[in-house]
């Protein structure tokens, strides 16, 4: 593990312990809980961290805290460095055979890599995509719904980083016409990004197919009023506008 001092920047597993308190009244009682980061120092003085589950895996979301507080609320733990960066090394190679395997449309084995990561990372966002689009590629709507279930519960699912697969997701949907799915995942993408004239293009489009105009009318004109230059909202409103559709 990088040592922390000037011969270079932070890499590594720290820890901090964690007071809480339990129960009410005369059965409260504190414990501690300890929890292990893993820690890249990114630039100057800023360090990005994120937790590490019990499969000794960093998951979830990324912290940014100042390298002047990681040193001083939190512990080095070199012994636990080495089998964190393994496994976090077995979750990228599995998600890149996973993704290779996918694009040639050898969806079962891509779908086996995908496993792979997610047996280490339960909410890794490329594996949960991968393994959605290779059973929408199969038409196993059943299994696909429950992958869906728990792609809209991740935040991280719909960060600027993961935006092709978030599109390659939102066109699977709409093309093996889980409809309501599709809006579903639109309007949780907009809960939080709500500035995003695409998303509502998208939203709209998915109305659109579910034949309901006035849905649909309300993502166009929400798509236009944040570009008013945006082709396809411009298209869809005109032509629900000639065909008397609102």
């Amino acid at each position: 593990m990088s040592a922390p001092h000037d011969s270079g920047p932070i890499e590594g597993v720290f820890g901090i312990e964690r007071h809480s308190k339990i129960g009410t009244g005369t059965t409260a009682k504190r414990v501690k809980a300890k929890a292990f980061y893993y820690v890249k120092e990114v630039e100057d003085d800023t360090v990005e961290m994120q937790l590490i589950n019990n499969k000794l895996t960093p998951c979830g979301p990324i912290e940014r805290i100042s390298k002047e507080e990681l040193l001083e609320d939190y512990l080095p733990m070199p012994q636990l460095y080495k089998d964190v960066l393994g496994n976090l090394r077995k979750v990228q190679k599995a998600l890149a055979r996973g993704d290779k395997f996918r694009k040639r449309n050898e969806t079962f084995t891509a779908e086996f890599e995908y496993a792979n990561a997610l047996d280490l990372d339960e909410a890794n966002v490329r594996a949960n995509f991968g393994i959605g689009l290779c059973l929408l590629a199969r038409d196993e709507k059943e299994k696909a719904q429950e992958v869906f279930d728990r792609i809209v519960k991740i935040d991280a699912a719909f960060a600027d980083e993961h935006k092709h697969l978030f599109n390659e997701y939102g066109i699977a949907l709409r093309r093996e016409k889980m409809l309501q799915q599709a809006v579903d995942y639109y309007r949780r993408a907009l809960e939080l990004s709500s500035d995003d004239e695409n998303l509502w293009y998208n939203l709209g489009r998915a109305l659109f197919d579910m034949e309901d105009w006035a849905g649909c009318a309300d993502a166009a004109q929400h798509c236009l009023a944040l570009n008013p230059d945006h082709p396809e909202g411009g298209k869809l409103l005109a032509y629900l506008t000639k065909n008397e559709l609102i």
